[in-house]
């Protein structure tokens, strides 16, 4: 979808509730786009934090060619704050906190406290149903789930997630709207937990652990396998896509037997229970599925901020109609 006459992001004020990683980078991206924005912090010590971040990302984005201005032009149209009545003017509020229905539901009562009833709350939730958070909302209907990737600033993904009562014509605003965050968005019209990419994620991961767990594979082997095959073609296309640019009657005939084979616990797999039982967090404090010195996870770190402006470069080049544009090309004449 192109870009639309009726939606003009620097006349929309949008509010950041929870400056978590998340907050941070969204953050980023609304200012790139043209946005002011409000940033709250639930957290008294993400005050702190999330300048140092937001300033971090802007930087990078100017040296990476993601947006044209230094950091100061774009700070300028920034309010960090935890004063929730600074939120009354905007249009839009996206949440960002805890996957906690207690505190989302304290969240939204302190919004809705502050702003009009036509302005749009969403939830950046990664698995908890829309149709479930709106019932915790004064007005459902303006209610949306809007599903970000990290790092926000430089990633095309976005959903957009409809509940039960959601407004179908606020959903396609903010689709719209979506485009000039530089995403490639999908509009999910029917909640389900999960939504889209968790479901296809989670399945993976559950497989994951079936052949560690088993003894078919190490960590290091499935890590291998997931970069050098899925993570070769999925920045191109996905998987119904590969399966046409592969030959579809092959996927058919290994389905019948491989289907019945794969796992389908519903249990938390003990390999993860045993790592956060232990304190594990991951890269954050050296301590996940890999072990790693002070000085590796920093690398590590380092590294994927790096790779992600990297695969974004490259994700440009091959948008999700460059076939289409290709043949417009062709039509058009010299």
């Amino acid at each position: 979808m192109e870009k639309t006459s009726d939606v003009e992001p620097s006349q929309i004020r949008i509010g950041v509730v929870g400056l978590g990683l998340m907050g941070s980078s969204i953050t980023t991206c609304l200012l790139i786009a043209g946005h002011s924005v409000v940033a709250i912090a639930p957290l008294h010590v993400d005050l702190e934090t999330a300048e140092t971040r937001i300033r971090d990302h802007l930087t990078h984005s100017f040296e990476h060619e993601i947006c044209s201005e230094q950091p100061e032009f774009y700070w300028k149209k920034l309010t960090i704050t935890e004063d929730y009545s600074l939120l009354k003017d905007v249009l839009v509020v996206i949440e960002c906190t805890l996957e906690d229905m207690t505190i989302k539901k304290q969240v939204y009562e302190r919004i809705e406290n502050v702003v009009s009833d036509q302005t749009i709350i969403t939830s950046n939730t990664s698995a908890i149903p829309i149709s479930l958070l709106q019932k915790e909302t004064r007005v459902p209907d303006r209610f949306l789930g809007l599903h970000w990737a990290e790092p926000s600033h430089t990633t095309r993904f976005l959903e957009i997630i409809c509940g039960d009562k959601s407004s179908q014509k606020k959903a396609e605003w903010l689709y719209k709207l979506s485009h000039y965050w530089a995403k490639e968005p999908t509009l999910v019209r029917k909640d389900i937990r999960g939504f889209i990419t968790n479901r296809l994620m989670y399945a993976l991961y559950r497989e994951a652990f079936h052949l560690v767990e088993n003894g078919y594979a190490t960590v290091d082997d499935v890590d291998r396998a997931c970069r050098n095959n899925a993570g070769y073609w999925m920045t191109l296309v996905g998987c119904f896509r590969w399966m046409d640019l592969t030959g579809v009657p092959a996927y058919h005939a290994v389905m019948k037997d491989l289907f019945p084979t794969l796992d389908n616990g519903t249990e938390v797999p003990k390999l993860i229970d045993d790592i956060v039982n232990d304190g594990g967090k991951g890269i954050s404090n050296a301590h996940g599925f890999y072990e790693y010195t002070p000085e590796e996870a920093q690398l590590w770190r380092e590294t994927f901020e790096e790779f992600s402006y990297e695969i974004r470069r490259l994700a440009l080049k091959y948008p999700a109609d460059i076939v289409k544009k290709k043949l417009e090309s062709k039509k058009s004449p010299d």
